[in-house]
């Protein structure tokens, strides 16, 4: 084979792992980790480090996975995004599938591997195993077997439990020992926000989805319930932040992630009017959509920075 070739496979196997979306595991892995230190956690290096490898390992074992169980969807879906229809590297046979299901498992091994590192070496104590296992068993089970989430419609709800609940919480736990109902306030928004941006998100497959018996959420009930549903998730998750503030978020986190509403309100007045109906719009409107989930945590992040800092 060619250095050519050789070079063109590589550069394919890069973005079968699509990269660029591992931004959001560091974030709110940092995330979990500020509001430990916020609440007089002493910062430990070696367990943020540790649980930094495990949470972008699963990560990559995610997206390996979803390439590969998501095949024949991806294949038959006309109408993929630059946010969504996978990595497109399958189906366009520069790599074949079993290379993104080798992947995925030596991925998955890293994980373990880190996940019993830090359970029995680096951060002893007694939910470090079965938080960083049940992050990993719920990722895997967002395209894989046996449970094959996504393809049950729910999709959103696993993802938001992996992303914004459970990473935020491992980054938490590994610092402080023990677990608070701070990380699980400032987890809601973003919750909410992730919810909302698989809808968007999913709109782009549901014809591919459909056609290889993948039953998402938006295939079930109709783009058009889905884009309603939407727009009453982004409207709830702003509405109840003065709540989390009396329920002990600290206003200045609460406050800075109130600063993205005129977006969100705009953003769901676009969906509102019928613009996830033309295809022209959906790179657009899956772009705003993650821009509040990443601007949510960053928002966050910053506030609780900030209040460690004051």
């Amino acid at each position: 084979m060619t250095a050519a070739r050789w070079t063109a496979r590589a550069l394919a196997f890069a973005r079968l792992g699509r990269p660029q979306f591992l931004a959001g595991g560091f974030l709110f892995y940092s995330l979990g980790a500020a509001i430990a230190l916020h609440a007089g956690a002493p910062f430990r290096w070696p367990a943020f480090v540790w649980g930094q490898v495990a949470v972008t390992a699963v990560q990559l074992m995610v997206h390996y996975a979803n390439d590969y169980f998501d095949f024949a969807a991806d294949r038959a879906n006309g109408t993929p995004t630059r946010w969504s229809g996978g990595s497109r590297v399958l189906p366009a046979g520069d790599l074949a599938p079993p290379v993104a299901l080798g992947a995925a498992l030596v991925f998955g091994a890293i994980a373990l591997s880190a996940t019993a590192a830090l359970t029995w070496v680096v951060r002893p104590a007694p939910l470090t195993l079965p938080l960083l296992l049940a992050g990993a068993a719920l990722a895997w089970s967002y395209s894989g077997p046996p449970l094959y989430l996504q393809a049950r419609g729910l999709g959103g709800p696993t993802a938001a439990a992996v992303v914004t609940v459970l990473t935020p919480l491992i980054g938490f736990y590994l610092q402080a020992g023990s677990l608070d109902a701070l990380p699980l306030l400032a987890a809601l928004p973003p919750a909410g926000l992730q919810c909302a941006m698989l809808l968007i998100v999913d709109v782009p497959d549901a014809a591919g989805d459909a056609a290889a018996g993948k039953r998402t959420l938006v295939v079930r009930i109709g783009a058009a319930r889905a884009m309603r549903l939407h727009n009453v998730i982004l409207l709830a998750v702003y509405a109840m932040l003065p709540v989390l503030a009396r329920l002990g978020l600290p206003p200045a986190v609460a406050g800075a992630v109130l600063l993205s509403a005129p977006v969100a309100l705009w953003h769901a007045w676009r969906v509102a009017r019928g613009d996830w109906a033309d295809p022209a719009c959906w790179n657009r409107l899956a772009f705003w959509s993650v821009a509040l989930l990443v601007g949510a945590g960053m928002a966050e992040l910053v506030a609780f920075a900030a209040l460690l800092l004051a």
